[in-house]
């Protein structure tokens, strides 16, 4: 329960999740506050003037649309709690070259991940801070256990509906001042309390596409983006025979099969890419298997402490977390998109399928499944199976 006047800033969205939370928030006796992101997407349009300030009501179209911050509004009124629109748009501008960068560079990124660590629970704490707030909230699907001078990140009850994963970049110092109210809640349970709220988002569909891609046409987004991005190149099989030709290999992802552009009269997939080549590399299902990997831009949320450490790996939002150990390596010097230093060695207990650059990797306890130890982005992977 909240102390008397402990004010809480909620980043809604205009949906049921987010919506439920500031409810949950408030019956709980915290002093809420509603924050509607801005983040912006081609063809927006927002007068600056006017972001970032109490019960703004000028918004324009485009990533978070206008209708999904007209009912954000809506529920702050039904709640009687302060609400602001902030515009983050230069700022999410960030996380669309990253996303075009990543592909160009042959990898496969995860801007909802980069969202998350940069604008969610960055420059939104930053914002609750400006109003002298000290705890961000917000509608995600996992759980924050508060243990004095520490916290610790856990997967929500809903097992369909975790989101751990795109949490475990968040700062160490940004977890202990974030509550999330609906972790321990089911997705039908969510939606029945709007009802019994009366908020008219209780049926709301969620959201499924990448914001800013809402068509799906990942590969014209970067070529808007970086204009140089189409080349063509050869698609080789893995012992470097040219089987084909593409129009740029950021249009392919690893683990592909439909759409390839060639056939051998059995199941091939994407099983690499060279961007400096500017091959695509097509083989069997083996060739996809993987026994290890690298990843930099570690974030420890538990330090895994010196030698090799038993856990379990998610190495996709949609794939499960397998047996695993882990060990921090050396760093290195390269650049990385978020500056962090730090690198570690995941190995599978058995081999997995489609580990792809690009991609974060997040680490569960062995021994307490639902406690996420830390992350980090995948650079490198060991195939089973030499290309």
């Amino acid at each position: 329960m909240a102390r008397t006047g402990d004010r809480v800033l909620v980043a809604m969205s205009g949906g049921v999740d987010s919506s439920v939370a500031a409810a949950m928030l408030l019956e709980q006796g915290f002093d809420v506050v509603g924050c509607f992101m801005r983040l912006g997407s081609p063809g927006e349009t927002l007068d600056t003037a006017d972001s970032c300030t109490p019960n703004a009501t000028k918004i324009g179209r485009g990533c978070c649309s206008v209708g999904d911050a007209a009912d954000a509004r809506l529920v702050a009124a039904k709640l009687g709690i302060p609400f602001y629109v902030c515009n983050f748009r230069d700022e999410f501008s960030r996380i669309m070259d990253y996303f075009a960068d990543e592909y160009v560079a042959g990898r496969t990124p995860n801007p909802c991940v980069r969202c998350n660590d940069w604008l969610k629970f960055g420059k939104l704490h930053a914002f609750a801070r400006s109003l002298g707030i000290e705890r961000v909230a917000s509608g995600h699907y996992a759980r924050v256990e508060h243990r004095p001078g520490a916290a610790r990140l856990l997967r929500g009850i809903d097992a369909s509906k975790d989101q751990s994963y795109v949490l475990f970049g968040i700062e160490p110092e940004h977890l202990r001042q974030m509550l999330l109210p609906i972790g321990a809640l089911t997705k039908p349970a969510v939606r029945e309390r709007a009802l019994e709220l009366g908020l008219e988002v209780h049926d709301k569909p969620d959201s499924q596409e990448i914001c800013f891609v809402p068509d799906d046409d990942y590969a014209g987004l970067v070529e808007r983006r970086r204009p140089d991005a189409p080349r063509s190149g050869a698609i080789v099989d893995v012992d470097g025979n040219v089987v084909g030709t593409h129009a740029g290999q950021h249009r392919f992802t690893i683990g592909q099969r439909r759409g390839v552009g060639v056939a051998f009269g059995y199941p091939i997939y994407v099983v690499d890419k060279n961007p400096v080549d500017n091959t695509v590399t097509v083989g069997r299902a083996e060739h996809l298997m993987s026994t290890s990997c690298t990843a930099s831009e570690a974030n420890w949320l538990c330090q895994p402490g010196e030698g090799w450490r038993a856990c379990l790996a998610q190495h996709r939002y949609n794939s499960a977390a397998v047996p695993a150990r882990v060990r921090v390596i050396a760093d290195s010097e390269r650049k990385t998109p978020s500056g962090r230093r730090g690198r570690f060695e995941v190995e599978f207990d058995s081999p997995e399928r489609a580990v792809t650059e690009g991609q974060a990797i997040v680490l569960y306890d062995r021994e307490q499944p639902e406690l996420v130890l830390g992350g980090g982005w995948i650079e490198r992977t060991n195939r089973m199976v030499e290309r």
